[in-house]
């Protein structure tokens, strides 16, 4: 009995923050990049890399990046509620893509690259959409806001090799990153909103 009790004693706290773990979904154009953005977040406990919105099961890169598969790259983000809101990710994924365009982020350009948010629930999709109303009320450029709100459909996580790229390869991220303009673009468009 005593065994069982501390089997149970271990076992609980996990099962319990597994249950209050949620999950985000976000389309920033390139994966790498949402990537390194959420992975900074206090309260997000893991970020894959992925593909959402297409019609093939189990796509490829090389599939999703010829754009024959109808998927976007996605950021697919797990959170904990009680550390970090939703709303605050609504907040990261915001300043860390150009809302002002469709089919193409910086560089990037294709229906692959399209921005979204992919919302789990009716909470989310409310959030999402007073976010974006809120946006489109303050942002600090004049261009309409594009960027679409849809409800999430099924996540495929890309290949090892793209996951935590900016860790594993950083020397290549810099240069993919800063030669593909995403960041001069997006002080361009958001300034003092991405010093918070």
């Amino acid at each position: 009995m005593t065994r069982l009790m501390l089997v149970l004693a271990l076992l609980l706290p996990a099962a319990v923050q597994a249950q209050t773990l949620a999950k985000a979904t976000f389309a920033a154009g390139c994966f790498w990049c949402t990537e390194e953005a959420f992975d900074k977040v206090p309260g997000v406990t893991a970020t894959v890399s992925g593909y959402m919105g297409g019609q093939k099961k189990k796509p490829t890169y090389e599939e999703v990046s010829a754009g024959i598969t109808g998927h976007t790259e996605v950021l697919q983000v797990t959170y904990d509620p009680a550390k970090v809101s939703y709303e605050k990710l609504l907040e990261v994924f915001w300043v860390n893509h150009d809302p002002t365009v469709v089919d193409r982020q910086f560089c990037d350009s294709g229906s692959q690259y399209r921005p979204g948010i992919f919302t789990h629930d009716a909470e989310q999709k409310r959030l999402a959409e007073a976010s974006r109303a809120r946006w489109e009320k303050d942002k600090p450029f004049k261009q309409k806001i594009l960027t679409p709100i849809a409800a999430a459909t099924e996540f495929w996580p890309a290949e090892d090799y793209h996951q935590d790229y900016h860790l594993k390869n950083p020397a290549r991220y810099r240069f993919y990153s800063t030669g593909c303009g995403r960041y001069s673009r997006l002080d361009e468009l958001w300034g003092k909103y991405r010093k918070k």
